[in-house]
């Protein structure tokens, strides 16, 4: 894909870079809500069981299960779209993307987790990670795939709208001119 060299070229690398200063500033906030040390009078065991937390959260009632469940869910949710947009890839498997996202999400969620073991007041609980991750698979399921497919609607437009650009500046041309040859060089047998 050769979308550098184009005229849109500059709105793709603006659009990478805007994603990644997005995606730093969204670690950074979640770095320090995650692993700022809290001063609490006791502290809960590690759950490392998977959904045993979940499930206290649920014997909690139904307002407080859905408040704790939707902090966990919606934690790294910015990811699943955030660091799709920081790769700037426009034409790409929707199923090898998802995949690269989760992937990214479960280790920035895991690392997060593993981070939390040496901070005073923080516990590790296994069913953050498994909130976490499927906050990242789905924010990429609802915005993703519908996203690159409105945005390669607009770049066909706009290669279409170039080819008669180019047109109208001289022949079948592309307004950068022609491919300069080099004359003395000989064709290989």
């Amino acid at each position: 894909m050769r979308v550098r060299q184009s005229p849109g070229g500059r709105a793709v690398i603006h659009f990478r870079a805007a994603g990644v200063l997005l995606l730093l500033a969204h670690l950074l906030f979640v770095g320090w809500l995650t692993l700022r040390p809290l001063d609490v009078p006791w502290m809960t065991a590690a759950n490392l069981r998977p959904l045993d937390g979940i499930r206290a959260d649920l014997a909690l009632g139904p307002v407080e299960a859905a408040r704790r469940i939707g902090e966990g869910l919606l934690l790294l949710a910015p990811l699943g779209v955030l660091l799709p947009m920081a790769g700037g890839r426009l034409l790409v498997s929707p199923w090898a993307s998802l995949a690269r996202t989760v992937a990214a999400g479960a280790l920035i969620s895991l690392a997060i987790e593993l981070g939390q073991t040496g901070v005073p007041g923080q516990v590790v609980d296994v069913d953050s990670l498994l909130l976490n991750t499927t906050g990242v698979a789905l924010a990429h399921l609802l915005v993703v795939p519908v996203s690159r497919a409105r945005l390669r609607r607009g770049n066909r437009a706009g290669a279409g709208d170039l080819a008669r650009r180019g047109a109208r500046f001289g022949g079948g041309e592309a307004p950068q001119g022609s491919t300069p040859t080099i004359s003395r060089v000989g064709i290989a047998p």
